[in-house]
């Protein structure tokens, strides 16, 4: 907290504002270029065939993982793995498509699987902070609107400062995401450079590389996105008391 005082003791309102706005920009940017990617890729067939459920299985059962399951689930681009139920859960248009980005993000979410399989160490730590992520979340939602308030009509600065608190954690959360992201990336890319039977060729393998980067990239600006969002209403908190 002292080096976010520090940090907004030089950044005033209007600063932390545009800081805001850049970050924004960049993330839709971001966004916009992953969606770009997943379609492009998604209309590229992979040679051998198979669909991203088949190669969610056939990953699962390479590293030893016999009970995890694999299920479709509504939406677009709401792949997840479920650590408490154990499923992997694809979108219809991973789980059904034969395509490069298909068997990418299907690969990808069995990385989660194998770290949890593994006690992976980030991933284990990120799990026991869920309950209290929850909690601060639910906190941000009223604290820092209301803090604001009394800030400036009561000189009050104590809800503002439990909000301030509640979106600290909230950020240091979406950064401990990014180790978490990047190595089931790459336990997914490791796994199908190493099978032949997936992907065919070093193009396939390079495209799938590609589309998971840009994943990748969306969990850096929304890490970016939290810190730029906890500047902003840290200084109102900190330049108001200063």
């Amino acid at each position: 907290m002292n080096h976010l005082l520090l940090i907004t003791g030089y950044i005033g309102y209007n600063s932390a504002w545009f800081l805001m706005i850049a970050v924004a920009l960049v993330s839709f940017i971001v966004q916009w270029r992953f969606r770009s990617k997943f379609k492009q890729y998604s209309e590229v067939a992979l040679l051998s065939g198979l669909s991203g459920q088949e190669v969610a299985v056939k990953m699962l059962r390479a590293h030893g993982i016999f009970d995890v399951q694999v299920v479709s689930i509504e939406g677009q681009l709401t792949d997840h793995y479920n650590p408490e139920t154990k499923t992997v859960n694809l979108s219809p248009d991973v789980y059904h498509s034969r395509s490069i980005a298909a068997a990418a993000v299907a690969a990808h979410e069995c990385g989660h699987a194998v770290q949890h399989a593994q006690a992976y160490g980030w991933l284990t730590f990120r799990s026991t902070m869920v309950p209290i992520i929850n909690v601060a979340s639910t906190l941000t939602q009223w604290t820092l609107f209301i803090g604001i308030m009394l800030l400036f009509f009561a000189n009050n600065p104590y809800v503002l400062a439990i909000g301030v608190a509640a979106l600290a954690l909230v950020t240091f959360f979406s950064f401990i995401t990014l180790p978490v992201e990047f190595d089931a990336s790459r336990r997914a890319l490791a796994w199908l450079n190493n099978n032949y039977s997936i992907m065919q060729t070093t193009e396939e393998h390079e495209q799938a590389k590609d589309a998971l980067w840009w994943a990748a990239m969306t969990y850096v600006v929304a890490a970016l996105s939290a810190l730029a969002t906890l500047v902003y209403y840290a200084s109102f908190l900190f330049n108001r008391r200063n």
